[in-house]
């Protein structure tokens, strides 16, 4: 009779018995359960007791609750731009390539747990000049940043515009498909995209 493997201790990844740090499981924590649910809506008490440290582990780690959202943030910066970046990398095409983050993007829709952008929702709870705001521009700035590359990487006569026109593309089609329950807004998303890249290389 076969013996069913015992529930890894917390603190471990399961199946592999390696220790996590308390850093490491309450940015877990923490990314499951404000992406889920909201920054203001989960206390820190919610995220202390699904780490499973004690509660001084968290504040001398972070300092505060601010400090662990924005820590929660730049490591979806870090991972989302990762991401992309592994999306362009697959083709070759500069067209493609520009698209390809779409492409990246989309595959995030269809998600079971895809909640729209993690930092927008922050960002609506948070007042202006807050960590939590820097984490939000400092990604925004990230994302234009690669469409502008790309585009001048495709011959746009004016990237800066191009990549401005493609970011509200990319806020949009994460904010369509989160409230329209719809992982297929990705479609026109693109098609609209493609469009504008083809009308600035006409140009």
């Amino acid at each position: 009779m076969a013996t069913k493997s015992p529930t890894p201790p917390p603190g471990d990844v399961a199946g592999a018995g390696v220790k996590r740090s308390p850093r490491e499981r309450l940015l877990d924590a923490a990314s499951e359960l404000f992406y889920a649910e909201g920054v203001q809506s989960v206390g820190i008490d919610r995220v202390i007791e699904r780490a499973g440290v004690a509660k001084a582990s968290l504040y001398s780690t972070f300092g505060s609750k601010e400090a662990l959202v924005e820590a929660y943030l730049d490591t979806r910066h870090e991972r989302t731009l990762t991401r992309l970046r592994t999306a362009v990398a697959s083709v070759e095409d500069p067209v493609a390539k520009l698209l390809a983050v779409f492409d990246g993007q989309a595959r995030s829709f269809r998600e079971p747990n895809f909640r729209g952008c993690a930092f927008n929702a922050a960002r609506a709870e948070a007042p202006t000049g807050s960590r939590i705001d820097g984490a939000t521009q400092s990604y925004r700035r990230d994302i234009r940043e690669l469409f502008r590359e790309l585009a001048s990487g495709a011959g746009v006569a004016d990237p800066e515009t191009l990549a401005s026109q493609l970011q509200m593309l990319y806020d949009g089609g994460a904010s369509a498909a989160n409230l329209d329950r719809d992982p297929e807004a990705a479609s026109p998303q693109r098609a609209a995209a493609e469009a504008l890249i083809r009308a600035a290389l006409a140009h």
